[in-house]
């Protein structure tokens, strides 16, 4: 003989509700709290130990030869639509880099323009004297 549907499905809520209300689960799934120096510190330090695929993105379409889209794959193991967003999300709007591209044969090639720092102006000013 079977028990009713509706039976079991209190039960079972009744069960999930207290366990997810009870002050044990909280602790178990609360985040970790971050040390006395700050969560920048932290990251800072942990990014300093390791080069991140930003970074090595980053260094590639700084160099003279560029980038191809292949290649930004390759070296970090995203698809084709990832590396794109990348480049337009983090490299254009967030960064607000100088992201070039060209394509002087079958592939384009991606480059972050390097602004030069203009050389000082100098005014002349005659005093009136």
């Amino acid at each position: 003989m079977k028990k009713a549907k509706s039976n079991n499905a209190a039960a079972k809520r009744a069960t999930n509700s207290t366990r997810y209300a009870s002050p044990h689960f909280a602790q178990q799934h609360r985040k970790p709290v971050v040390d006395s120096i700050g969560p920048a510190l932290v990251t800072a330090k942990a990014s300093s130990n390791r080069e991140t695929k930003h970074d090595k993105m980053l260094a590639m379409l700084r160099s003279k030869q560029g980038a191809t889209i292949a290649a930004m794959m390759k070296t970090t193991g995203w698809q084709q639509h990832s590396v794109r967003g990348f480049l337009t999300g983090v490299v254009r709007k967030r960064l607000k880099l100088d992201l070039t591209s060209e394509k002087p044969g079958k592939d384009r090639i991606y480059r972050i323009k390097v602004k030069r720092p203009s050389a000082a102006k100098t005014t002349i000013t005659s005093s009136m004297t």
